[in-house]
Order: structure tokens, then sequence, then C-alpha cells
């Protein structure tokens, strides 16, 4: 009778620990420009994205970062989020947007190895959440992660100085900067899927092949290499395209380890930015996100 008793308990604790386990969907801010931009610390500040009713993704968060300051600085307002959502029983999707997939990747290459503390998933103001007991863990619960308009690859509107040369933030994003800022191919086995807009005009001569007016396929198409090139839909005839998933590019440029492609702009119809509602390039993303982050 008490071993009936004894295995009855272990399976309500072990029913327990299952239920408490919860998947989070969290979002990561670009570069901030005089637009909108969610308050540091308030993971439920969507200011930045559009309106906070719109679906994206299970359990939304928001990982409001300056989006000025040096992706080094900013580095552990993220690892503040991943540890308080991405570790213990609970695990992440990630969506990122532009500069986020900068201050990301470089989070995960430097700190995605490291022994991180398992948190409660419960805040405080300043967006740093609770120890469970004294456990910790490897790394953090990342099932994947979504990317729009990724500039890990840098962009060359911050070589030419089309931006606010005085931020930070700018002068990470040369491309031979962001290129070399860390190890692009170490992810942790965590994959990166690229959403890459191609609805381009107003930078078109400085931005080689495809582009969404920031960012061209070599940074959002997840291209290695040490600068930029060229790269661009199927059909033109003077320029190498960018190939879907995971494959060598059209003249032989490669991805990132853990990188491909899920999303090319073929029909030139997204651009950059969000507009204060979830609009461009992230628009689709979102879409993606809300299918596949439950």
């Amino acid at each position: 009778m008490k071993s009936i008793r004894t295995l009855c308990a272990l399976c309500l604790l072990l029913a327990s620990g299952l239920a408490s386990a919860v998947n989070f969907t969290l979002w990561i801010n670009g570069r901030v420009d005089g637009g909108a931009a969610g308050r540091i610390g308030n993971y439920n500040d969507f200011a930045y994205w559009g309106p906070v009713s719109t679906p994206a993704g299970v359990a939304k968060k928001a990982v409001n970062w300056d989006g000025r300051s040096s992706i080094a600085s900013q580095s552990e307002t993220v690892r503040n989020a991943l540890d308080c959502y991405c570790t213990g029983p609970n695990w992440c999707y990630i969506a990122t947007y532009s500069a986020g997939d900068l201050l990301l990747g470089y989070t995960l290459a430097n700190y995605g190895g490291s022994t991180r503390p398992r948190k409660n998933a419960i805040p405080n103001s300043s967006g740093v959440c609770g120890a469970i007991r004294t456990e910790s863990q490897t790394g953090w619960n990342i099932k994947w992660v979504f990317v729009a308009a990724g500039s890990a690859g840098g962009s060359e509107l911050a070589d030419i100085g089309a931006w606010t040369t005085s931020a930070p933030l700018v002068q990470d994003l040369k491309t031979t900067t962001a290129r070399a800022m860390y190890d692009h191919n170490n992810t942790h086995n965590i994959r990166f899927y690229m959403f890459a807009g191609a609805r381009g005009t107003l930078y078109s001569g400085i931005l080689p092949g495809q582009d969404d007016e920031v960012m061209a396929y070599h940074s959002s198409g997840g291209v290695a290499g040490n600068a930029g090139r060229s790269l661009c839909n199927p059909g033109d005839w003077f320029c190498n395209d960018l190939t879907l998933g995971e494959a060598p590019n059209q003249g032989g440029s490669v991805k990132w380890s853990n990188h491909t492609v899920q999303f090319r702009d073929d029909g030139e119809n997204y651009n950059h930015y969000i507009n204060g509602n979830w609009g461009g390039i992230v628009g689709v993303m979102r879409l993606g996100v809300v299918a596949n982050a439950r």
C-alpha cells in the first residue's frame, strides 16, 4: 500500500513538472531611429512592432533593447530575457529583426555555451527573473530562430554614413565590422531561418544585388564571407541567385552554418519597414511564427 502511495506521489510530481513547462516566443527589435521603442525590461511592451493584440506566436514577449548602443553593451539585455524564458523547463522560439539578428548572433556565439542560471520566468521591473533554487544549465533552450531583414552581414548604408554615425550601433553595422564581430558559424546548433525582402529602390546604387532598402541579400540571406556580395532573385542575368534553403548560392558563395533561407522575395513585394503595424518583411515572418510557434 505504501509503495502505491509513493508511486502516485511520484506521478503527481511528474505531472506537475510537465504542466509547469511553457513555450515562449521572444521578439528582438532592430535599430531605433526616432520611432516607437518598447521599454527595456518590460516584456509586454510591443510599441516597436505594432498592436499588442496582433498574433505573434505562443506567449509572446518583447525583448526590448535601445537600438542605438553597441552590440556588446546590449547583449546583457538579451541574456536576461533568454535566462528568464529559455531555461529550466521552458523553451523559446525567437523572432529577430534587422540589427536584432546581429545582437542575437553575437550573444549566442559568445555565451551560448556558458553556464546559465535557471530562472522562474517572473521578471522584475528591470527584466531580470528570479533563480530556481541553485540549479544551472549550459546555454539556453531555443527551438529555432526566425530572422527578418537580418543584419549579421552588415549594411552598406552604415559604410557610407547614411545614418547618424554618432550612434555606436551604426559603427557595428558596417559590413566588415559586423562580419568580423563574432564567429557567425557558431550558433550552438540553433537553426536560423532567414526572411529576405527585395522591395528596394531608394539605395539600389549602394546596396549590392537585391535589397529591402536597408539590407542587401548578402546579409538578409545569411551569406558568409568577409564582405558583402551581389546576390539576386532568379531571372536576373547580371547577378548570381540567392538560393533557398542551406545550399550554396549561384556562383559558389555559401551561407553560415545552421542558416537557411526560408523566404526569398521573388516578387519584390516587401521592404524593410514595419511602419508601426508589423509591416514589410516582418509581416511575412510573423505569419511564419504564428504557424510554427505553438
